[in-house]
């Protein structure tokens, strides 16, 4: 993860994670960064001062035994920068953020998952059952079809869904 300090044509300033330095361009061309303060998308990267470690601050290495090392889990797929601005105190501040939150989940779910729209209960239950390619869904069901899904034991849950388009 590293994280960027981010200023908007405004001049608003604002701090961001990646989850590397390649991510911020990405992101960035896809308008998926909006200023948390006036909701502008037109950002750029703030002069920062780099946190450096000297080799004074290093710790020393440990005498070399033998260990078994697990092989560690891959990580997860790139979310989108989550902005927050320097004294959120307003509520349309604290608005603003958690629509781009909202924004963020959302273009994380379409991009590592599969949509199936109506058919997702249908669906849901063949992976879960095993007579379809386990994977990552999304789609549409009544409440009584995601209930009868959790009754069943098939994992699912409600995503509160914001357009893209929506600042509020």
């Amino acid at each position: 993860m590293i994280k960027y300090t981010l200023k908007c044509e405004a001049r608003h300033r604002f701090e961001a994670w990646f989850p590397n330095s390649d991510a911020y361009p990405v992101q960035r061309d896809r308008g998926l960064i909006s200023c948390p303060e006036c909701g502008s998308i037109t950002v750029e990267k703030a002069l920062m001062t780099p946190g450096v470690v000297t080799n004074a601050a290093a710790p020393e290495a440990p005498a070399a035994t033998p260990q078994v090392q697990e092989t560690p889990p891959l990580p997860p797929p790139a979310l989108p920068a989550v902005v927050e601005p320097s004294g959120m105190t307003t509520p349309d501040a604290r608005m603003r953020v958690m629509a781009q939150r909202l924004r963020a989940m959302r273009a994380y779910v379409e991009a590592t998952s599969d949509y199936v729209g109506g058919d997702f209960a249908d669906e849901a239950r063949r992976i879960h059952d095993g007579d379809a390619d386990a994977r990552s869904i999304y789609g549409e069901v009544t409440p009584d079809e995601a209930e009868a899904l959790l009754e069943e034991g098939v994992p699912c849950a409600p995503i509160p869904w914001i357009e893209k388009h929506d600042d509020s």
